[in-house]
């Protein structure tokens, strides 16, 4: 089973599971040819569609280093910058085991699936997933970190904080290392969110204007904001 289809199975969203991975081909907007079907897009519900998403995530200047910023761009088939494969999906029950989250974790979203996705320019896999420099806190920049090592790169797929949008294939993506659990860290996306500065670890992020940050959910679990919502493509 590829990927894409262990990520539907996850949050079994029946009225997409067509279009993603059992098909073997993606539009051609998706990736490179090289990553071709290997490739995922997550793509954010306030500027896009999995028909069209507008919108991808991206690792900034599509440098693979550790702490490189990853941003939301638009789609491309020319630009290994957006080509970003799987590198673990699961239970987080199974993360868990593995000593990647935390009991605490475990106790809240144990039964919910977990993924960690990897760069991979032109389908070449570089280890370096999308993740967190530090445990969750407000307003914290996504960047490239080591796949594997801790739950700061995984990413907990929490349909049971919004379950309406599940069957339409959105969902929030909460940090496996969230110490939070009623309003959890989770991937979110306002163009201008938060700034570029960081007071709590001293210095400045990278100024990248469209990069993805982490912030509590809101509205879970009813009227979580389209800035908070996530899905992959068709």
């Amino acid at each position: 089973m590829s990927f894409k289809s262990k990520v539907l199975a996850a949050v079994a969203v029946l009225t997409i599971a067509g279009g993603l991975g059992a098909a073997g081909t993606l539009p051609a907007y998706a990736a490179t040819p090289e990553c071709g079907d290997d490739c995922i897009q997550i793509y954010s519900a306030k500027f896009g569609t999995s028909e069209h998403p507008n919108l991808v995530e991206t690792v900034h200047k599509g440098v693979a280093r550790v702490g490189q910023p990853t941003a939301m761009y638009p789609a491309s088939q020319s630009d290994a910058a957006g080509d970003i494969v799987g590198h673990r999906a699961g239970l987080v029950s199974d993360f868990y085991k593995d000593r990647l989250v935390s009991a605490e974790v475990n106790e809240h979203y144990g039964k919910l699936r977990a993924v960690e996705v990897e760069y991979a320019p032109h389908g070449e896999r570089t280890g370096l997933c999308a993740g967190l420099a530090h445990d969750a806190y407000q307003g914290e920049g996504l960047t490239l970190q080591k796949c594997g090592v801790d739950a700061k790169t995984v990413w907990i797929i929490d349909t049971a904080d919004s379950p309406s949008t599940a069957p339409e294939g959105l969902f929030p993506l909460v940090s496996g290392s969230t110490t939070n659990f009623d309003h959890p860290y989770a991937m979110t996306f306002t163009h201008s969110a938060f700034g570029g500065h960081d007071d709590r670890h001293g210095g400045h992020q990278a100024e990248v204007p469209t990069q993805i940050r982490v912030a509590r959910l809101m509205g879970n679990p009813t009227h979580v904001p389209d800035s908070q919502l996530w899905g992959v493509t068709k």
